[in-house]
């Protein structure tokens, strides 16, 4: 079979009659074509492997299947016509028979037709005779010859005879629970071990049969009971107890006391499982107790008197999670839950059935309160729907919310959307309308007793929405000072706009040599975070309403002093100002929404384990999602490029410009992919992430251009590359019409060939990147505002960040990021508040290559892809073989003629 490719695709060419049809097998280099007799063996051999190509597959089941129906006897004689010789069909199939044939279809998505004219071959090509023409019977005396159905019959009965061999040989173990009511009453069950042929699971009989019956009772071959007897000592491996099926001579049956059921519950069934021993139950036996936690507010102890206006989620609100064991879903009551605590056996009667009792049920009744949890922790499990059960990760079980936080779940989730809360009157401004959505959202969070991240971008007036939201909360009833903390620098910025928007709201400056909050009142109290580092104790002791932590950046450490000191300062409420709250990773992002919403991520260990970790490496793209809706109604963040956020800035239109290859970067490419892919075929894992990085850029600098793969200097690249070309005509077009461009690629060696490109071609330009001095870097920005250089090269790291590029009207972006964000940061140089003219993004993508698989990946999964992609290159390292070469082979489009 080595000379027949299997992990290509593999075609039936249908024949007439049925058994001159053809199987042809194909790959990469060949194709062979057998006929169906000499196709059969392949097919049925090759239905083990795992490399198996779909369509091998799916012949390789219609080969077996036909062959069970000519076993069965279900094929006759079909007569011929126009000339055409005899030939065996399939026949007298019953419905199980074809819904065999199209279920086979369906699991491989195939015309059923496919399957039936295999099928129809098999059947001709396997009877070691033709059938001979089938006379036309006419009508008279009935003959007294045997009918073919029963001629066929003794055949196959004579054959089963005479060779035991063709009998199944290779079993599977599983095990079958029996009791009679006098055991149940005792605790005690029956184990039955059966085998089953490992071809066909239905073909079963108890595994004593193959010690006390012959193989024309059993239907097993003689070497069954070889095997039966190797896979129940794997079994008694997994799970001691069977040893004594081992110790008998005919080992029929196994009576367990309780601590053996128990045993068999707790470890047994999972260790059997493993093994591929199933533990078959009776139905009379019901196992359908489940337990689940739930999640409300705890019951205290003693009555206490809460404050006025106490809100649900307070400081002082305490909530519980508890098991609730349910038979067939409809919960047990209370004296079901003591008497299933305080049974002695696995086995008991409920409402009128026995029951089969896991253990872990058992102990959950009897600990019913899991835990009590401060509001946060109660928050989180009401978002995401899941409860950490144990101290190792994934110890984890699925929360049924109680009535009083499904409310709150509520509201959480609306917030952002819902109707915006009118403006307070004593703020003298008037509010955009993402800042009254803004507004009514810390509104609604603040209310709760919850806390927030404001992360609008800079300049959106993050200042002016917390004014309002001070005045708002000391409208609705509310008492108590505010307290922001922000860098030095900012202090004057606040007390102005305090004294502008909210005249007649006391503002003290807790900072410098005179530090007093006698004067605070409901007012606001600024403070630096050095001085409040130094007088944490003093700020601790005011019953601040809100603490404000402005650029809250600033503590995305939680290990520094600063950070712990923050923590120390209660209040009823907490607020996080930033425009940035993930710079390096999302450890600073845990920080901040830990330090407003305490315990909503958990320790930041954990935090680390169950979301940081799997994001980051990107192998778990589902994380990202689960994440975003877990801090979603915590943190807002609102774009200046967003629909309708800051409408004075100009349009702006993205364009993807598809272009062809060069026949050079054809053959560079495909060879590449050739001699790479060899190579990470045969690597171990180390070696095969740093070749799919090398190959992954290979094939962007052959995109962008040979010279820049093959490391050439002062050459000529008109020709060569596309790019090259539409960077050309597109500069042309801006240059002609008095525009300023900014070129980027994130290699200074692709910044390197085009500068000396257009040097040649007499452009002004000048070139930044990570190299750069500071105050060159300065004065580049300079000229280029001043239009004396209109097109600016970049490297998308040193220039995607931190510069204001205004004067550009066009932004360029030689070759694709992996990270669509990494690319909108890079065009906002131009496109920002400032801007006066509309922008033209213009991206180049190469058709049919790893650039446009990329960009419809990015187009297909945006949110999903700047979780995954957010690393780069390597969240692509972790794709199969098969995915990869997918995704770098070249598309058949990728040249143009």
């Amino acid at each position: 079979m080595s000379f027949v490719p299997l992990t290509g695709p593999a075609t039936f060419r249908a024949g007439e009659p049925p058994r001159e049809g053809v199987v042809e097998f194909t790959d990469d280099r060949r194709t062979v074509a057998l006929p169906i007799r000499a196709a059969l063996p392949v097919l049925t051999k090759a239905r083990n492997r795992e490399d198996l190509h779909p369509s091998v597959g799916l012949l390789s089941g219609a080969a077996l299947l036909g062959m069970r129906f000519v076993a069965a006897g279900k094929f006759a004689p079909q007569e011929s016509t126009q000339g055409s010789p005899p030939s065996w069909r399939v026949s007298g199939l019953d419905e199980d028979d074809e819904e065999r044939i199209e279920m086979l279809a369906r699991a491989q998505r195939e015309d059923e037709r496919v399957v039936r004219e295999l099928i129809d071959a098999v059947a001709d090509a396997m009877p070691r005779q033709p059938p001979v023409e089938v006379p036309v019977r006419r009508p008279g005396p009935t003959s007294s010859r045997p009918s073919f159905e029963e001629r066929l019959q003794a055949r196959l009965a004579k054959h089963r005879r005479v060779d035991p061999t063709d009998l199944p040989q290779l079993v599977r173990l599983s095990i079958r629970v029996e009791a009679d009511e006098e055991e149940l009453v005792a605790g005690a069950v029956r184990l039955v071990p059966q085998v089953h042929d490992e071809q066909n699971p239905l073909h079963l009989c108890d595994l004593a049969e193959l010690w006390t019956h012959g193989a024309a009772e059993h239907g097993f071959g003689d070497r069954a009971r070889t095997h039966a007897t190797i896979a129940l000592r794997a079994a008694a491996d997994a799970w001691p107890v069977l040893d004594r099926l081992l110790e008998l001579r005919v080992p029929d049956q196994l009576v367990l006391d309780t601590d053996e059921l128990v045993s068999l519950l707790d470890e047994g069934v999972g260790a059997l499982r493993d093994r591929g021993v199933d533990v078959l139950w009776p139905r009379s036996l019901g196992r359908d107790l489940s337990a689940t936690a739930t999640l409300d507010r705890a019951s205290p102890s003693a009555p206490r008197e809460e404050p006025l206006n106490e809100p649900l989620l307070g400081t002082e609100a305490l909530f519980a999670f508890k098991w609730q064991v349910a038979l067939h879903g409809d919960p047990l009551s209370d004296a079901e839950m003591d008497q299933l605590a305080s049974s002695a056996t696995p086995l008991m009667r409920l409402r009128g059935n026995w029951t089969v009792v896991d253990p872990s049920i058992v102990r959950k009744a009897r600990k019913r309160l899991l835990r009590t949890v401060k509001p946060a922790e109660a928050v989180a499990a009401a978002l995401t729907g899941v409860v950490q059960t144990g101290p190792e990760e994934g110890q984890q079980e699925q929360v049924v919310v109680g009535a009083s936080l499904l409310k709150v779940r509520e509201q959480l989730l609306s917030a952002a959307t819902r109707e915006p809360v009118d403006p307070p009157a004593a703020l003298t401004a008037t509010l955009r309308d993402y800042q009254r959505h803004g507004l009514t959202w810390l509104a609604e969070l603040t209310s709760l007793g919850l806390g927030a991240c404001l992360a609008d971008d800079m300049g959106l007036g993050k200042t002016i929405t917390l004014i309002a939201l001070h005045l708002h909360r000391h409208e609705s009833g509310t008492s108590g000072p505010t307290l922001v903390v922000c860098p030095a620098s900012l202090l004057g910025n606040w007390e102005d706009e305090v004294h502008r928007f909210a005249p007649g709201t006391p503002v003290t400056r807790f900072h410098g040599s005179a530090r007093d909050l006698d004067r605070a009142g409901d007012g606001f109290v600024l403070t630096t975070y050095g001085t409040m580092q130094r007088d944490a104790e003093r700020l601790a002791a005011v019953p601040w309403d809100l603490v404000v932590a402005d650029e809250a950046q600033h503590v995305k450490n939680p290990r520094t002093s600063t950070a712990r000191a923050l923590r120390t300062i209660p209040s009823a409420a907490r607020v996080a100002l930033t425009g940035t709250p993930v710079e390096n990773n999302l450890t600073e992002l845990w920080a901040i929404l830990d330090w407003a919403i305490p315990g909503l991520l958990g320790s930041r260990n954990a935090f680390r384990k169950a979301w940081a970790a799997p994001i980051e490496s990107g192998r778990e793209p589902t994380k990202a999602a689960q994440f975003a809706e877990l801090i979603g109604p915590f943190l807002l963040r609102r774009r200046k490029s967003d629909p309708g956020i800051a409408p004075e800035l100009p349009a702006k239109t993205e364009t993807d410009h598809r272009i062809g290859l060069t026949r050079e970067q054809v053959v560079l490419y495909e060879s590449f992919v050739r001699d790479i892919m060899e190579r990470i075929e045969r690597a171990d894992e180390d070696t095969r992430r740093g070749l799919v990085l090398k190959l992954l850029t290979g094939l962007k600098q052959i995109c962008n251009h040979p010279a820049q793969f093959l490391k050439q200097s002062a050459v000529r690249l008109s020709g060569r590359s596309q790019k090259i070309d539409l960077l050309d005509e597109l500069l042309g077009t801006v240059l002609a019409e008095d525009g300023a461009a900014l070129v980027f690629t994130q290699y200074v060696a692709m910044g390197r060939l085009l500068e000396a490109h257009l040097e040649r071609a007499g452009v002004p330009h000048q070139f930044l990147h990570g190299g750069t001095p500071v105050r060159e870097r300065e004065a580049m920005v300079r000229r280029f505002q001043a239009g004396e250089a209109p097109v600016f090269l970049l490297s998308l790291k040193a220039g995607g960040t931190g510069l204001n590029l205004t004067r550009a009207d066009h932004v360029l972006h030689v070759d694709r990021w992996w990270n669509p964000a990494v690319e909108e940061q890079a065009t906002d140089r131009a496109y920002r508040i400032g801007q006066t003219r509309p922008v033209q993004v213009h991206r180049m993508i190469t058709r049919g290559t790893i650039e446009e698989k990329i960009a419809e990946m990015l187009g297909r999964k945006r949110a999903l892809a700047d979780a995954v992609l957010g690393k780069g290159e390597m969240a692509l390292t972790e794709l199969s073989n098969d995915e990869l070469r997918d995704l770098v082979t070249l598309r058949p489009d990728a040249v143009d003629e």
